[in-house]
């Protein structure tokens, strides 16, 4: 697609914004979740069954269907749970979605060193400036990524921002389930 093309035209936007609307369905504070996206055309010859449970229409070339994974095993790291994550051929990319706190660029400097993982989440969570947030990162085989990013404290449709390097760690860490 060239460079001109709307974001949201794109197959892999278009998933990382349904799956967004999904998750915004079940609310805050949810558990991280998985999908697999996969073609969708594909999906249609391979799996008509499946394909019809889904409620998919013939003719969408190109698209992908996003498929939610079993529930991520509670306790384990997410870096650590990716790592054992293959995929079958089948399975053109892969999506997440996760909450997180998060401090403005302003807070940064406030941030203290030498701090363990759990000091620092301890330090976001208390900070007057934390946001939370709902990231929904979607990667496919070839590279491509994209990400919806929706702020609990402007929780609308019309406000999720969108673009392929919002995230770009959970982005490469995703990649790696690939290789």
């Amino acid at each position: 697609m060239s460079d001109a093309t709307p974001p949201a035209a794109r197959p892999l936007t278009r998933a990382a914004l349904e799956i967004d609307e999904y998750a915004s369905g079940l609310g805050w504070d949810q558990p991280a979740r998985l999908f697999a996206l996969v073609d969708t055309g594909e999906l249609l010859v391979n799996q008509p069954a499946l394909a019809r449970q889904l409620g998919l229409e013939p003719g969408a070339k190109g698209e992908l269907t996003p498929i939610e994974q079993d529930e991520l095993p509670k306790g384990a790291q997410l870096d650590e749970f990716l790592g054992t994550i293959a995929w079958p051929d089948a399975v053109a990319g892969c999506a997440l979605v996760v909450e997180r706190l998060i401090l403005p660029p302003s807070a940064e400097a406030t941030i203290p060193g030498g701090k363990s993982e759990r000091e620092l989440a301890a330090f976001v969570a208390k900070h007057p400036e934390r946001q939370e947030v709902r990231m929904t990162v979607a990667v496919l085989r070839d590279g491509s990524r994209e990400t919806a990013l929706r702020l609990r404290e402007k929780d609308s449709a019309r406000e999720v921002l969108t673009g392929p390097d919002l995230v770009p760690g959970l982005a490469d860490a995703l990649l790696t389930t690939f290789s």
